[in-house]
């Protein structure tokens, strides 16, 4: 019987790159979205991947929406948290709202999905999870206390779980993208996303497919040994 996954984010982006490879490999892929219903309609139609819409940060909605697909594929055996978003300004800048919302997205979207299905993982003795970090939670980044902190909250988040689900077979393991040729990154001016570019060792931005790749391997059947780690995929931007 195929693997049942859930995406978060997953109808766009480094998502949709990853349900799709989710998908590729033989398993029921369930995506969820917030909000760009255009989009994930035109994702589904196109994939043949289910979307499912709630919000990460409303942790019922998280307990509903799992329970919904569940019903729809049967128990989810692999969660990639991958739903996030950002509110950038200066400390000087940024209200407790800005905070508060990248916050609750980002890092408690993680908690949220993940206690909804790690019960289950845990007593039918298997289960993957992938958290999606990235570089700025790993070196931080002008503009981005919220973002960063809430993404180095997920590398911690994933190493402390890890311990927990690591002998019933379920491994918890994160990766940190570097800068990747997404809608978020296109927003970004020119003259920045340039200067970015320059320090990137590989010279050019990355491909949501090769953050898919990364989570394809980590999800595999045989990546039992590896829980508990980061995965930096990011062209040697920062090496540690």
């Amino acid at each position: 019987m195929a693997r049942v996954a859930v995406v978060t984010g997953g109808t766009r982006g480094i998502g949709e790159a990853i349900s799709i490879a989710l998908k590729d490999m033989g398993m029921q892929v369930a995506a969820t979205y917030a909000g760009n219903e255009e989009r994930a309609k035109e994702f589904a139609d196109r994939t043949g991947i289910k979307a499912y819409k709630f919000d990460v940060a409303d942790h019922q909605a998280c307990i509903d929406g799992i329970a919904a697909i569940e019903g729809d594929l049967g128990p989810v055996d692999v969660l990639v948290n991958n739903a996030g978003i950002t509110r950038d300004t200066t400390m000087k800048r940024m209200d407790h709202a800005k905070w508060q919302d990248v916050i609750d997205t980002n890092l408690g979207g993680c908690f949220n999905m993940a206690k909804a299905v790690f019960e289950g993982m845990q007593s039918r003795g298997y289960g993957r999870i992938v958290n999606i970090g990235s570089i700025n939670g790993q070196a931080g980044q002008y503009g981005q206390v919220n973002y960063a902190a809430a993404k180095s909250g997920i590398h911690g988040f994933t190493k402390a779980l890890a311990q927990e689900g690591a002998r019933n077979n379920v491994t918890v393991n994160a990766i940190a993208p570097g800068y990747i040729d997404t809608d978020m990154v296109a927003a970004v001016p020119p003259d920045v996303l340039g200067k970015i570019i320059a320090k990137i060792p590989v010279n050019r931005l990355g491909k949501a497919s090769e953050i898919a790749r990364g989570v394809a391997f980590l999800v595999g059947e045989d990546a039992g040994f590896v829980t508990g780690s980061t995965l930096s995929i990011n062209g040697g931007q920062h090496m540690y």
